[in-house]
């Protein structure tokens, strides 16, 4: 992968993308202002990145520019490679196709579409980058690494820039359950901090079986714990995909194989559970879509991307189930009040 960043719309040489030792409030270590009480502040990129590569269903090269955004844009996308089209939001009532990935769409053009949003959005989720634009030059993001490892690695080189906003959370305030086929299910549950997610799996395949996976979201335990996990098909599945024209950018180097017992995957599985662990990556990244960050607690049981927006639109469906966490402001926006009262 070919990282460009870009400072000031001028475009610098491509970089080789090997990991930052630092980025100032992204790997892990507190900034100067999160320190001093920013944490309930919006933020957004500190600079524009840019990078190609390889589209997983239609094998196509695309470029994708991540882009600061001013408070309260949220996550928008647009089409750059049609001229003057304008962005749209990566929400759940924008999400128009969840079989194979989660696609967003402009309401007022649906040809204007995004596919295979979701492993993109859970790096955002993850961390915690409230505004931001991403421009892609085709319907599809590139699959990368199939996970979204090189996403937060894209995040890292940018920088993060916090924004003198107070950022909303939304809190789930009663249960909220959807089921699908086969005893599937996804539901939202009342919590007293942030988002925590477990998954559970049932797969005939013998290579994945039952798993289950649970865990706090938090931007370095998502980066050690799931961010690397890829996206995983069957044999048979991916056969026929390609059949039809589809997963031409598929690859052993950017999804895990398996063919009954087997890995077909020369180096095998990076982690244990790693099957489940991108199912868990796949929800943070789905539930982003809910157009803030969350303060609940997600259960999926054999979930997808469809039960996922499911879930999301019955929630939305009923004021009774969530509202804006109250926060209180940091001390900036503190300030800012004490002076405005005083004048």
């Amino acid at each position: 992968m070919q990282v460009t960043p870009t400072h000031g719309g001028n475009t610098t040489k491509s970089v080789d993308a090997k990991r930052p030792e630092t980025v100032s409030g992204i790997d892990g270590t507190p900034s100067r202002l999160e320190r001093n009480g920013s944490k309930n502040l919006q933020t957004t990129l500190a600079n524009p990145i840019h990078c190609q590569g390889i589209a997983l269903h239609s094998g196509v090269t695309v470029d994708l520019i991540l882009s600061p955004a001013t408070a309260n844009t949220g996550v928008r996308f647009q089409r750059s490679d049609v001229e003057g089209s304008p962005s749209f939001p990566a929400r759940y009532d924008h999400i128009i196709d969840t079989r194979l990935s989660t696609v967003a769409a402009s309401d007022s053009d649906p040809s204007l579409r995004v596919a295979t949003i979701e492993h993109l959005m859970a790096a955002l989720n993850a961390c915690e980058i409230d505004n931001i634009l991403i421009s892609v030059s085709g319907p599809e993001l590139p699959v990368l690494d199939g996970a979204s490892d090189a996403f937060v690695f894209l995040i890292r080189c940018a920088g993060r820039q916090i924004l003198d906003t107070p950022r909303q959370v939304i809190e789930i305030l009663r249960n909220v359950r959807v089921e699908g086929e086969n005893g599937a299910f996804a539901e939202l549950r009342p919590a007293q901090r942030g988002l925590s997610l477990a998954i559970s799996l049932s797969f005939p395949a013998q290579a994945i079986g039952n798993q289950r996976y649970a865990m706090q979201l938090d931007e370095q335990r998502f980066m050690e714990e799931v961010a690397f996990c890829r996206t995983f098909v069957n044999r048979q599945d991916i056969e026929y995909l390609q059949s039809i024209g589809l997963a031409r950018g598929g690859s052993l180097d950017n999804a895990v194989v398996v063919d009954g017992e087997n890995i077909l995957n020369p180096a095998g599985l990076k982690i244990e559970r790693e099957f489940a662990r991108h199912k868990l990556l796949d929800a943070i990244g789905d539930l982003y879509c809910a157009g803030h960050r969350m303060q609940a607690g997600f259960i999926g049981h054999k979930s997808g991307h469809t039960l996922n927006n499911k879930l999301l639109r019955k929630v939305f469906s009923d004021s009774a189930n969530w509202c804006f966490v109250p926060l209180a402001p940091s001390r900036s926006v503190t300030k800012t009040l004490r002076a405005r009262v005083a004048a």
